[in-house]
């Protein structure tokens, strides 16, 4: 963007910043890691690799971040208490119950470092993970996918048999939880150059259970060919329940199919890759703001090939013991548009997913139709969550004037407004052939 002198001026910031200090009672491994240490090592890489101030406190931090990798078994604690003056003063331990995007999601940001500075032991500290994820793949209530609860206690480094991780909840999902372990797989492989199969290996295994799973077409009253990422519940012994739910974090898939599809030379990826961010462009077009609520139900489609409108089917859905009559005075309340059942969440909280798949799908096709979408999502957005000095996050998309809910994420920023701007950007800004962005958007350069 030619912010130069901002550029300047943060870098002059930064050096004042003191990583081994903190106001809170405990670090978040997991939100520092993509987002400090993900951004300093993407605005070394960004800028030339010339400012050696950017890698210095990068280190600084990843030092305090590694300490939560100092557990009996070496899995990393999610929260962990940090003393500057005494950093052995607090002993760590493996959760219980970590969330499985906590465990899948620090491999770019530690390898990407290990590649700049040539210290291998953070490269080493998050392939423990990985290879422990890949271990039990084939082993969890779904085999191929890995439930968003990981008890990673129970891995023992001196035993070989057995499997190394006991799932504590059984929901699969590539939503809240668990997505950006996921949407780390093909990345990961990117980053390394090819050079380790284990990330195609993994990708390939839970992309096909996902398509059997999670994917599913919802009906539509326009009966577009659109594609779904929900959700699955799954009790010991019994079949797989599908939640027909669309999450607004889940709309990241559509991108990583593509990507994916892409580098592993398998079209029918891009394909369904194309299907899935069609399906949370058709969310955005279905309210009145124009914008997707953060979570909602639909009507699954029987199959996929044909899914005719079937208004009766869609009112059933809502309530099946109500007369007809009722149900439309909800759909009439709630502001329920035809395919959408119910609202869970009906905030928008200025998220990126559906327009980071919206531009890598452009990227890699080409095809206006995405850049269209893309800018009547921007507009709607800004119509709805503007104020005097920023953007706010709003209660209720369904609601033709929403109330401004007065928070702004720092993702605004890092991601929903980049992704806007790379949209309309020339592809060699920030040109997907030498970067991978982490899950915050922050670009690192893939070593040549």
């Amino acid at each position: 963007m030619e912010l130069y002198e901002e550029f300047d001026k943060a870098l002059l910031e930064l050096k004042k910043i003191d990583f081994t200090h903190t106001k809170g009672c405990q670090v978040n491994l997991f939100e520092t890691t993509i987002r400090h240490l993900g951004g300093m090592l993407s605005a070394y890489d960004l800028s030339g690799s010339k400012h050696s101030i950017l890698i210095e406190k990068a280190v600084e931090l990843a030092e305090i971040l590694f300490s939560a990798f100092d557990t009996p078994n070496r899995m990393p604690t999610p929260h962990f208490t940090w003393s500057a003056t005494d950093p052995d003063a607090y002993d760590h331990m493996p959760s219980r119950s970590v969330v499985l995007a906590v465990l899948g999601s620090l491999t770019l940001e530690f390898t990407r470092l290990s590649q700049i500075t040539g210290n291998d032991k953070y490269y080493d500290g998050v392939t423990r993970i990985m290879n422990e994820l890949e271990k039990w793949q084939d082993h969890t209530g779904l085999p191929g996918l890995w439930p968003a609860y990981v008890d990673s206690s129970k891995i023992n480094q001196t035993t070989v048999l057995g499997t190394p991780f006991e799932g504590s909840d059984e929901l699969y999902t590539l939503g809240a939880l668990a997505d950006s372990a996921y949407e780390y797989l093909p990345k990961q492989y990117m980053l390394l150059g090819g050079h380790s199969k284990s990330y195609r290996t993994m990708y390939e295994k839970f992309v096909e259970v996902a398509k059997e799973h999670l994917f599913f077409r919802p009906m539509a009253v326009t009966e577009e060919d659109i594609l779904i990422a929900g959700a699955v519940n799954r009790v010991a012994g019994e079949p797989t329940h599908l939640s027909p739910e669309l999450q607004h974090l889940s709309c990241f898939t559509g991108g990583m199919l593509a990507i994916a599809g892409k580098i592993f030379k398998r079209p029918e990826d891009v394909r369904d890759g194309a299907k899935l961010t069609d399906g949370c462009v058709w969310a955005y077009r279905s309210t009145i703001t124009g914008i997707m609520p953060e979570t909602f139900t639909t009507v699954p489609c029987k199959n996929r090939t044909n899914c005719p409108w079937d208004t009766k089917a869609w009112l059933r859905a809502i309530d099946p013991a109500a007369a007809e009559d009722v149900i439309r005075d909800r759909v009439a309340y709630h502001k329920l548009a035809p395919g959408m059942v119910s609202i869970l969440d009906g905030r928008y909280l200025l998220r990126p997913e559906a327009i980071e798949s919206v531009f890598i799908m452009y990227r890699i096709t080409g095809d206006s139709y995405w850049a269209d979408s893309g800018w009547n999502m921007f507009k709607s957005i800004m119509a709805h969550t503007k104020t005097e000095i920023a953007h706010s996050a709003i209660d209720n998309v369904m609601d033709g004037v929403p109330v401004k809910v007065d928070e702004m994420e720092s993702f605004w920023l890092a991601e929903t407004l980049k992704y806007f701007y790379l949209l309309f950007s020339e592809p060699d800004v920030v040109n997907l052939d030498e970067y991978v962005l982490n899950t915050e958007a922050h670009p690192l350069r893939r070593p040549r």
